[in-house]
């Protein structure tokens, strides 16, 4: 239920891309891959890729997006909606850790959801 989304990370945008679909509930496995949707490809300042996608769901037909690619900003920076709240899948690298538990209610701009890994140091 994503109304207002927020970049998970400090970043910069690298692409936008929108792709239309079907109108699936949002809470269906398919609706990632067969649903409305508008990737958006960024960049961490610490250079992780990563990729969010606002997902539009059977009642949730108008995804707006205010990011363009070169853009920069903050972690919890608003860059777009979906019109009656929807879904907003986030792929990170393998190089961080997921802090939250399935089924775990979390807040838009205050839950951290992955963190990074950090790396062991042998003597």
């Amino acid at each position: 239920n994503c109304h207002v989304n927020r970049f998970p990370i400090e970043c910069t945008v690298d692409e936008v891309f929108y792709k239309p679909g079907e109108y699936l509930n949002a809470s269906l496995d398919d609706a990632s891959l067969k649903n409305e949707r508008n990737l958006i490809k960024i960049t961490s300042s610490l250079n992780d890729k990563l990729v969010v996608t606002q997902v539009a769901g059977l009642v949730a037909r108008r995804i707006i997006s205010y990011c363009n690619s070169g853009e920069k900003f903050e972690q919890g920076q608003s860059y777009g909606i979906i019109r009656f709240g929807s879904r907003v899948d986030l792929l990170f690298p393998k190089n961080f850790r997921i802090l939250v538990k399935k089924g775990q209610t979390v807040v838009g701009g205050e839950t951290l959801l992955a963190g990074r890994r950090t790396l062991s140091v042998k003597a």
